[in-house]
């Protein structure tokens, strides 16, 4: 299995961060309109309807297709695996079901920096289907999480 891995420091402290990536609106927020992201469910663990925190046993049910594109659009679940918080330091772990890879497991890692500062580290171990080699997704990993990262700053710097 492949693996991934991007940084990005925010200027907030780790509880802002942390609870804006706790939701699906952060989700929503962070991925770019090139990717046509569309929520289509979120389910909570105990099988209520768009829970406010995604705690593990939520499932996320999305589709993804260029906005400019007609045709078909790739579906798949999210569902949160793992969910800590401790003190300056917390994490979540989303696996995909269905969907464009063969695996796809998210490791999202928040450490407190400073009071006011946030180090986000994105690690996701993946396959591809069919057995392509790893390093033909590594360039769309590159472009999804560099914007994901750019608009995390802006989020956070009121941009």
């Amino acid at each position: 299995m492949a693996m991934y891995e991007r940084d990005v420091r925010v200027d907030a402290p780790l509880s802002d961060v942390w609870a804006f990536h706790s939701r699906v609106e952060g989700l929503e927020e962070l991925t770019p309109a090139w990717a046509g992201l569309r929520i289509e469910s979120v389910v909570g663990p105990d099988g209520a309807p768009d829970p406010g925190v995604l705690e593990p046993g939520a499932r996320i049910r999305m589709s993804a297709g260029p906005p400019f594109l007609p045709g078909p659009r790739e579906s798949w679940t999210s569902v949160i695996a793992e969910r800590e918080e401790r003190d300056g330091f917390a994490y979540f772990v989303d696996e995909m079901e269905g969907g464009p890879f063969a695996s796809w497991r998210h490791t999202h890692l928040f450490y407190a920096d400073s009071d006011d500062r946030t180090l986000i580290r994105d690690r996701v171990r993946y396959e591809l289907p069919f057995g392509a080699p790893a390093a033909l997704g590594r360039p769309g990993l590159d472009m999804m999480f560099r914007a994901r990262h750019r608009r995390t700053r802006e989020h956070f710097s009121g941009l």
